[in-house]
């Protein structure tokens, strides 16, 4: 039997999937034929199979290199009520807890550890397990290599360790974001040899991407979740502590179940909500983005972000932790001037070498030029990442609802023409202040009340002066010199609109979603269940029954794709059971007869 044949045989046999996604199955050969790797595929896509199928196929264990303590436990629980031996070392785990995986490890019952960067280098570690057969090294979430590397623990850029103490192993590399350069990168700092890469498509087609402006952040959240996701799970992005507890708090005033996630909890407070997040429903979990990665929960329904993000890469990689069942789900954004000033801020106020603040200076450039799109959100990221859409998607807030141009030329004018007559020496406040005739002391004090440009403004709002500024900024008529004051300064580019020899258009204001975009997702449970409701529900508690008893999960049990294909599928013995997505013989033997018991007979 050739190695790829056997890696399918045991992915019905043991986690009770039929066919390979995506490219499983060309990324499989590779590792089986023993080349150095590189897959890059969406988040969902099912990475942890190219690694995992691998490891069950070849001799020797399996080192999992993953970033995270709660990833690596939910990894090592799903296995293992899979049937397949796991194991894991962290700093959670007591000395009693951690001399017992390193005997199974001995004693050759683990096939796949993970291990977290910084407990695989450590020299200790590496001299308890030097005489093991390793076949396999798998580097999860490699963007960490690259694109992080300034801001995520170094010791992820000193994996290439691995390589010189275990020459005969293959490495595997895998992540759901990287671009050409980063992907270069990850090659280098891991030492690969002639790997082969493997570049999935990026697009998720069942999430919906919609981008706001900033007006009233809870008010807007609270009537999102209204209107489109009453009663579902979800994940709220916010940049900062203060704000994650602030918005917390709202959300648990307005009556939902929120919870708060970010590094400056103790470890306990982290870990329970982890364990509400992964076996409560119908919970919003409030996070810096020290939540989420590599999380494996495929039911939640919604991703907001109520800051701009500081790349592409990064909202790639948080809204792609929504919808991973492939059921629909929508990714939801506001953001403003202030995001875009904060994040410049502290590129620049960073001590990192200046390619990297230019890199970076990049990223928030093109996260930008995302939010203000007048095309095709979807074409745009995928572009972003290399990969050509020809035609819009249909799916996103500029298609249910094409962008609406104004003539902004007049407006434009006046600021740039305040932002110089006020010496180029003031930050966007400042010159708004000039512009709606402020008598602030501050104006005063500095005689700009007697400008030419003072006042001339003053039937604009401050926020739609805003984002005059912010789509100037964007476009590159103006930028800021002086990160610590802020000020703004005209480009070159500003001098034919100021002498009115070119226009200057933008969006027209966009606060609520529109008619078209209102229209809620397909409920999930008539995605596939066929008009089988009250099956699916009798089903779902179930599930919930079972994993309280197993301690697990309830998406460990079954997903809720394998609950659809039930009330589809109406199985009445084994052999039928064993055709339902996700059920394989480790799966039978532990819930299948309960399951098969409340199906009724056709």
């Amino acid at each position: 039997m050739f190695p790829i044949d056997r890696a399918k045989k045991i992915l019905k046999e043991k986690f009770g999937y039929s066919d390979f996604r995506l490219k499983q199955k060309e990324i499989i050969e590779s590792v089986l034929s023993g080349n150095d790797t590189l897959a890059i595929m969406p988040t969902g896509g099912g990475k942890s199979m190219c690694y995992q199928l691998p490891a069950l196929c070849l001799d020797g264990v399996t080192l999992v290199v993953s970033p995270l303590i709660s990833l690596m436990q939910d990894q090592v629980l799903g296995l293992k009520d899979y049937g397949v031996s796991a194991g894991y070392l962290n700093s959670a785990q007591t000395s009693d807890e951690r001399d017992e995986v390193l005997n199974r490890i001995q004693a050759g019952t683990i096939k796949l550890l993970y291990v977290a960067p910084e407990r695989i280098l450590s020299e200790s570690l590496l001299q308890s397990i030097e005489g093991l057969k390793v076949s396999l090294i798998a580097i999860d979430e490699a963007h960490c290599v690259s694109q992080w590397r300034h801001e995520f623990r170094s010791d992820y850029r000193r994996l290439h360790i691995l390589k010189d103490k275990f020459p005969q192993a293959t490495t595997v590399a895998l992540t759901a974001t990287a671009d050409e350069k980063t992907r270069q990168d990850i090659v280098e700092q891991l030492h690969l040899n002639h790997p082969k890469e493997f570049l999935s498509s990026f697009d998720r087609p069942n999430i919906r991407y919609s981008i706001l402006e900033r007006e009233n952040e809870i008010k807007q959240l609270h009537k999102f979740i209204q209107e489109f996701h009453a009663g579902d799970t979800g994940i709220v992005y916010c940049l900062s502590r203060k704000k994650v507890e602030r918005v917390t708090e709202s959300l648990c005033d307005l009556g939902y179940k929120a919870f708060a996630y970010h590094a400056g909890l103790s470890g306990r407070e982290r870990q329970n909500t982890q364990i509400l997040f992964d076996r409560e429903d119908q919970v919003i979990i409030v996070a810096t983005i020290a939540f989420g990665m590599g999380i494996d929960r495929p039911d939640v329904r919604f991703v907001a972000h109520l800051d701009l993000p500081k790349s592409i890469e990064g909202y790639y990689q948080e809204t792609g932790r929504a919808g991973r069942d492939g059921l629909p789900a929508n990714a939801w954004m506001i953001y403003g001037l202030a995001d875009v000033v904060k994040l410049s801020s502290m590129i620049e106020m960073t001590e990192a070498q200046e390619a990297y603040k230019r890199i970076s200076r990049q990223k928030l450039n093109s996260m930008l030029a995302l939010c203000e799109a007048t095309e095709c959100r979807r074409q745009i990221l995928l572009k972003y990442f290399g990969e050509v859409a020809t035609k819009p998607c249909g799916n996103c807030d500029v298609c249910l609802e094409p962008a609406e141009l104004k003539d902004a030329s007049v407006e434009a004018q006046k600021l740039l023409s305040a932002i110089y007559r006020t010496g180029q020496f003031f930050g966007s406040a400042h010159v708004i202040d000039v512009l709606r005739g402020s008598q602030s002391e501050k104006i005063i004090d500095k005689n700009h009340h007697n400008l030419s440009v003072y006042g001339i403004g003053k039937e604009t709002s401050k926020s739609e002066w805003n984002r005059i500024v912010r789509q100037l900024l964007n476009q590159g008529y103006i930028k800021i010199k002086n990160w610590e004051y802020r000020n703004l300064v005209l480009t070159e580019k500003a001098r034919p609109l100021l002498r009115g020899e070119e226009s200057f258009f933008i969006r027209k204001r966009a606060l609520v979603s529109s008619a078209k975009s209102k229209r809620k997702t397909i409920p999930t449970k008539d995605f596939a269940a066929h008009g089988r409701e009250d099956l699916f529900e009798d089903l779902r508690l179930l599930r919930l029954e079972l994993a309280k008893e197993s301690g697990l999960p309830p998406y460990m049990v079954f997903s809720d794709k394998t609950l659809h294909d039930m009330c589809s599928l109406l199985p009445e013995n084994k052999d039928q059971m064993m055709m339902v997505h996700g059920v394989g013989e480790s799966k039978w033997q532990k819930y299948g007869h309960e399951f098969l018991a409340k199906i009724p007979k056709r």
